[in-house]
């Protein structure tokens, strides 16, 4: 779907799984945008691993 051009929006717990298969991630912290970016980033991103990946 998304090669039509179609946007899918994907509410995933598992942060790791999701960023996983996503262009793009935003990282909520009691309702608010903490981060936001290219998913692949956002998992290599040390202070958001440290905080939502536990690790």
């Amino acid at each position: 779907m998304n090669e039509l051009g179609t946007t899918i929006l994907m509410v995933e717990q598992n942060a790791r799984e999701g960023l996983g298969i996503a262009d793009r991630g935003y990282v909520l912290d009691q309702g608010t945008v903490e981060h936001e970016g290219d998913a692949t980033n956002l998992l290599d991103d040390p202070e958001v691993s440290r905080l939502y990946l536990g690790g």
